[in-house]
């Protein structure tokens, strides 16, 4: 007992298993083969390590923006003059990355809590039975009262008079805003790699801020925009967006190798129009633009009134796309060992053409695959040898079976089992 367990603890120590391999001269298989393993190769090479950089760790920024607009705009109405400045137009004020920049609008001034008639179109009636007294309608202004005023309409509790915005202004009332310029100011940090960054590079100053204006090939990097280039880069029509409204995404791409030198890493900018193109004026549209409103209130001898503003504008929204690479071992072993992995399958492929396809399968399959059968322990039984030597016989016999094939790579004559039966009945012979 104690010598089997020696003997199977220096087995386990002390001998190693290797895989049985048949070396097949085939050229259809062999080609197959090295073209598979040539495309695995290649992808390996070009999609995993070039185009993916699988070699490289990967981080998202975290990031701030602030932004700031200036310019001046001037409207006069029925002699009216006005000059429209930041805390005017922009809406909110804080510097968000997310503003509205008016360019049109409509004003009812001087409204004042009361009842009035309601607008021609909403609260249409012909006796006072058509107006329900105390209810009110979705796209109505107001409560109605009951009444049905002159104009043939009804009366509503509301801000009188009320606002009337069938006609919007065209042109635009603030094509000025043309003009007006945006700053942006963008910090990220990458935590993964502990690297911070402002869109404020190097090379950029007080003194080069004060007088650059972005441009996408004279100075990407110039972080002051005009409204009307961004409109243009985003394939908008100014005049046409500032009529009704719209949407301007602006993108700031931070997409950094921190292989390099961290002064390589600069941001881009992108502009990509939302909603606000001329399809969108198209009558058919459920809605077009973009609008809202605000009103300012103010005390008029003791009593509230407000001046109401319908507000179209130019939607900016400030979106920062970041993706940051470093080269880490980790993914990059992970990345070889997958492709290494990957290399099988040019064996499995070529494996199941040799056993399944080839017209001599058969042959390949008994090359292939060592078959333990009974005969081994009959036969020799039966020459009176030890298992082993005559193990060592019929490999003899493979052996010069080996020695005896023509060079084709798929002939099938003399056979390992043919020779090894000719080396049986020649030992017989001898016994007897």
């Amino acid at each position: 007992m104690k010598s089997h367990i020696s003997n199977a603890l220096s087995d386990f120590f002390f001998e190693y298993e290797t895989p049985r391999q048949v070396l097949v001269r085939n050229r259809r298989v062999g080609v197959v083969c090295r073209i598979i393993q040539l495309g695995v190769l290649a992808y390996i090479i070009g999609w995993v390590f070039i185009y993916e950089k699988g070699y490289q760790s990967a981080d998202t920024a975290v990031s701030s923006v602030f932004t700031k607009m200036k310019g001046v705009g001037y409207t006069s109405i029925n002699g009216s003059e006005r000059v429209w400045d930041v805390a005017d137009y922009v809406f909110p004020s804080q510097g968000d990355a997310s503003f509205v920049v008016m360019t049109n609008y409509i004003i009812t001034e001087g409204q004042e809590m009361g009842t009035c008639p309601e607008l021609h179109g909403k609260h249409n009636c012909s006796t006072n039975a058509d107006c329900e007294g105390g209810s009110f309608k979705r796209t109505g202004h107001g409560q109605m009262t009951g009444v049905c005023v002159e104009n043939k309409t009804c009366e509503v509790l509301a801000w009188c008079p009320v606002e009337d915005d069938h006609k919007i202004p065209d042109p635009p009332m603030l094509m000025s805003a043309e003009n007006y310029t945006l700053f942006i100011k963008n910090s990220v940090t990458f935590p993964l790699f502990g690297v911070s960054r402002s869109n404020l590079v190097e090379d950029i100053d007080a003194a080069y801020i004060s007088k650059c204006l972005h441009h996408p090939d004279d100075a990407p990097l110039c972080p002051i925009f005009k409204l009307g280039d961004i409109v243009k880069l985003s394939g908008f029509d100014f005049e046409t967006i500032a009529r009704v409204g719209g949407a301007i995404g602006i993108v700031v791409d931070w997409t950094c190798n921190f292989d390099v030198d961290v002064t390589h890493c600069k941001p881009q900018y992108n502009f990509h129009g939302l909603y606000g193109n001329a399809a969108e004026t198209d009558k058919a549209k459920a809605s077009v633009g973009y609008n809202f409103r605000y009103a300012k209130h103010y005390m008029d001898n003791k009593v509230q009134k407000r001046t109401l503003l319908k507000v179209f504008g130019i939607r900016f929204d400030i979106i920062v796309q970041s993706l940051a690479r470093k080269f880490d071992i980790i993914p990059t072993l992970t990345a070889i060992g997958s492709g290494v992995g990957i290399f099988g399958v040019a064996t499995v492929v070529c494996d199941l053409v040799l056993l399944y396809l080839l017209p001599k399968r058969a042959f390949y399959k008994n090359m292939k695959f060592k078959y333990t059968d009974t005969h081994v322990q009959h036969d020799s039984e039966l020459l009176g040898l030890e298992k082993s030597d005559y193990c060592n016989l019929e490999a003899n016999a493979r052996q010069v079976q080996g020695t005896g094939q023509s060079n084709d790579p798929d002939s099938e004559a003399g056979s390992t089992e043919t020779e090894v039966s000719k080396v049986r009945v020649s030992y017989i012979s001898y016994k007897k």
